[in-house]
C-alpha cells in the first residue's frame, strides 16, 4: 500500500490493521487480502454469491428481530446496507479470491464488516468504528461461516441452476426438437462402431440428442431438492450454539420468500457442515450433462465431416474462416468450443467430488473451491449451449443429396432381406456386393437368391425405420 494513500486503523481479536479509507471491509477482509495473493479467481459469476450473501445478512436481521434477538433499529440499519449488497452497489467492496480459508469465514467476516460499516455510515457514524452496528455482534448474530457460507453455496446454486443455466439448456433442447420435425422424413444410413449400419431417419437421430438432454435436464432438476435444504442455524458444529432455537427455520422461511425459491432448514444441521453432498451431487448432474453435450457434438462434427471427403450430411453455419492458410476452409468452430466447454466441467466435477470427500469430524473445509467450481460449470455450460443454439443448431442444413447417396451405396440395406431369404444368404449377397463393386440388387439377381420384384418390394430404406409390420 503506498504511503500516500489514505488509511483507516482498525482493530481485530489480532491487533490493528490499516484498511483503505474508502473501502466499507474492515480488518478480517483486509487481513485476508494480504494473506492469500493466490490467483485472481473471484466469487464474479455473474455476481450471485455476492448477491446471496446479502441475501442471507439480510434474512438473518430480519429473522433476529422477529426472535426479539436484536433491536429495531439496527435490524433496519442492516436490512437497509444489506439491501445496497444484493443491489449490486457495493461490488467493489468485496475484493477477496476463491483461495482463502476453507470455511468461506473470510468472505463471510467481508459481508459483515460491509455491511456493519455502511448500517453505520447510513447511522451517521465513521466508518470502523463498528457502533451502532458491529460486524459480529450484530451482523452474524446466531451465525457462524460454518453454516452461512453452505447457506450460500445453496442459495446461489439453486439459483443459478433454476435462472440461468436451465432455460438455456431448455432453449438448446427446443431447437433440437424442431430440427427433428423438420427431418423427420429424411432417410439416412445409421451408423455403429463408426461403419454402416441400418437406415433411420435424420429425425430420429435428432430425436435421439433431445431425448438425451431431457433426461440429463431431469437429472439437474433432480438436485434442487437437496439443495433446498440450508445449514442455516446449525452456527459452527451443527448445535445451534449461540442462536435462537428458531433462529434457522425463521431465517430459511425468510429467504424463501426473499427469493421465491422453497427453501428450509436442513433437517441435520451436523451433516449440513461436514459434507456437501447436495453439491456433489448437483456437479454430478452437470457433469452428464456435458457428457450428452460432448456425444451431440460430436455427433454434429462427424455428420459435417468433410465437406466432400468426410461424410459431409450437415452443413455448419460458416461462421468464420476456419484456416489461416487453407482458403475457403470452414471448421466446427461450435462444436470444439462446446466439447472444450463439457471437458473443462468433468475437470471441475473431480475437483468436486474430491474436496466433497473431504469433510473432518464436523466440517468440510474445501466449501470455497466447490462453490466456484459449481458455479464455474453452470456459467460456462450456460454460455457455451447458448453459443452452440443460436450460432450452429440455428444455421444447420442437411445434403440431402448426400445422405441419399450414402443410403444407397451402403450394403447394410441388405438387412431387410433377413426375415425373408435368412442371415447367411444375406450376408452372402453383401459379401458379394462388396467384393465385387456390384449393387445390393445386382448381387442378389446374380446369386439368383431373389427375383427383381421381390427385391424391391423388400427392400425399401424408408420402411426399415420402424419396427416390422406384422405380416
Amino acid at each position: 500500500m503506498g504511503e500516500d494513500q489514505r488509511v483507516r486503523r482498525e482493530r481485530d481479536s489480532l491487533g490493528e490493521v490499516c484498511v483503505p479509507a474508502d473501502r466499507y471491509w474492515g480488518a478480517e477482509t483486509q487481513r485476508s487480502l494480504e494473506s492469500f495473493p493466490i490467483g485472481v479467481d473471484r466469487f464474479r459469476w455473474g455476481r450471485p454469491v455476492i448477491r446471496a450473501l446479502g441475501v442471507l445478512k439480510k434474512c438473518a436481521a430480519l429473522a433476529n428481530a422477529e426472535l426479539a434477538q436484536l433491536d429495531s433499529r439496527r435490524a433496519e440499519l442492516i436490512v437497509a446496507a444489506a439491501e445496497e449488497v444484493i443491489a449490486g452497489r457495493l461490488d467493489e467492496h468485496f475484493p477477496l479470491v476463491v483461495w482463502q480459508t476453507g470455511s468461506g469465514t473470510h468472505t463471510n467476516m467481508n459481508a459483515n464488516e460491509v455491511i456493519a460499516n455502511r448500517a453505520n455510515e447510513l447511522a451517521g457514524s465513521p466508518l470502523g468504528g463498528k457502533a451502532p452496528v458491529h460486524p459480529n455482534d450484530h451482523v452474524n448474530r446466531g451465525q457462524s461461516s460454518n453454516d452461512t457460507f453452505p447457506t450460500v453455496m445453496h442459495l446461489v446454486l439453486v439459483g443459478e441452476i433454476d435462472a440461468r443455466l436451465m432455460p438455456v439448456v431448455e432453449g438448446l433442447r427446443d431447437s433440437l426438437e424442431a430440427k427433428a420435425a423438420a427431418w423427420h422424413d429424411i432417410v439416412k444410413i445409421g451408423r455403429t462402431h463408426l461403419q454402416d449400419a441400418v437406415p433411420l431417419t435424420l429425425g430420429q437421430e435428432v430425436g435421439g440428442w433431445v431425448a438425451q438432454l431431457d433426461e440429463a435436464l431431469d437429472g439437474v432438476r433432480a438436485t434442487l431438492p437437496g439443495l433446498l435444504r440450508l445449514a442455516i442455524g446449525g452456527t459452527a458444529v451443527g448445535t445451534g450454539l449461540n442462536a435462537h432455537p428458531r433462529f434457522g427455520e425463521v431465517a430459511a422461511a425468510r429467504m424463501a420468500a426473499e427469493t421465491g425459491y422453497r427453501f428450509v432448514k436442513a433437517p441435520n444441521a451436523f451433516a449440513a457442515l461436514a459434507a456437501h453432498d447436495a453439491v456433489v451431487a448437483a456437479s454430478a448432474a452437470l457433469r452428464t450433462l456435458a457428457g450428452a453435450l460432448i456425444k451431440i457434438a460430436n455427433d454434429v462434427r462427424w455428420l459435417a465431416s468433410g465437406p466432400r471427403a468426410g461424410l459431409g450430411e450437415l452443413i455448419v453455419p460458416a461462421n468464420e474462416p476456419g484456416s489461416s492458410i487453407m482458403p475457403g476452409k470452414v471448421n466446427p468452430t461450435q462444436v470444439e468450443a462446446l466439447t472444450m466447454v463439457a471437458v473443462h466441467v468433468f475437470g471441475n466435477d473431480h475437483a468436486v467430488a474430491f474436496a466433497g470427500s473431504q469433510g473432518a469430524f464436523q466440517l468440510n473445509v474445501y466449501k470455497p473451491v466447490m462453490l466456484h467450481n459449481v458455479l464455474e460449470s453452470i456459467a460456462l455450460l450456460a454460455d457455451a449451449c447458448h453459443s452452440f443454439d443460436l450460432r450452429c443448431v440455428a444455421g444447420l442444413e442437411v445434403d440431402r443429396e448426400r445422405v441419399h447417396e450414402h443410403v444407397e451405396a451402403s450394403l447394410m440395406v441388405v438387412t431387410a432381406l433377413t426375415p425373408k431369404i435368412g442371415y447367411d444368404k444375406a450376408a452372402e449377397i453383401a459379401q458379394l456386393a462388396h467384393r465385387e463393386g456390384l449393387t445390393l440388387r445386382a448381387a442378389a439377381l446374380r446369386l439368383g437368391l431373389v427375383s427383381a420384384a421381390q427385391y424391391d418390394a423388400w427392400v425399401r430404406p424408408q420402411a426399415m425405420t420402424h419396427p416390422l409390420e406384422p405380416s
